[in-house]
């Protein structure tokens, strides 16, 4: 049997592969956040004071620099699937946005907010509370993330898991935002990072597992 026959005998069976559409898996993503944010505050726990809060510095800068970072990272880790990207920028890239929204805090600090005790600031024990529920709101993109990365031929997978477990991380922050009552940018830093860094250690230690490193 010659070369090209056994060729056409090998792929005779093959079906055809979807070509990727990063504007498709761009709204998949967004609409599967979009769905978790509406049932999320459906159960009614967003803060009752949104309507008096929502034209504050502080809400603005919380939920405004959150958002940014989400659909930045999302779209970041989107692209590192293809074989070509260089994720390594785009990680960068999403670590100076997240420093310069952890700046941007400090001008949103009410007043005298910086007179409490550190304890009282950060509130250890709401704080866990806080970092775990993100985490949990996070899941779901992950695993989104997951499979579309999956489907794709990522050439640096460790790097895209990361970048992945970021952009989840920065949606199921944006999510939480809604509810969480504290408004001191301090305790919104410390925890909010928390958060975030765990679900981007768990993408990053579990999502490359299917691919051969």
């Amino acid at each position: 049997m010659s070369s090209e026959s056994l060729i056409v005998h090998l792929s005779s069976d093959l079906a055809p592969v979807q070509r990727r559409s990063m504007v498709r898996e761009g709204g998949l993503v967004l609409a599967l956040g979009a769905i978790e944010l509406a049932l999320f505050l459906s159960v009614g726990v967003m803060r009752p004071d949104i309507g008096h809060m929502a034209g504050s510095p502080y809400l603005m800068w919380r939920v405004g620099s959150l958002g940014l970072l989400a659909v930045v990272a999302c779209v970041l880790a989107i692209r590192s699937f293809s074989p070509t990207a260089r994720p390594r920028r785009g990680l960068m890239l999403a670590c100076a946005l997240a420093v310069a929204a952890i700046v941007g805090g400090a001008f949103v600090t009410p007043d005298g907010a910086s007179e409490c005790a550190l304890l009282d600031r950060i509130s250890p024990a709401r704080g866990m509370l806080c970092a775990a529920s993100i985490f949990v709101l996070s899941l779901p993109i992950v695993a989104l993330l997951g499979a579309l990365m999956r489907r794709a031929a990522p050439t640096q997978p460790r790097l895209s898991a990361l970048a992945s477990g970021i952009a989840a991380g920065a949606c199921g922050a944006f999510v939480f935002a809604f509810c969480c009552p504290f408004n001191d940018p301090l305790y919104v830093v410390v925890w909010y990072t928390v958060g975030c860094a765990a679900v981007a250690a768990a993408a990053r230690w579990r999502l490359p597992r299917r691919f051969r490193l």
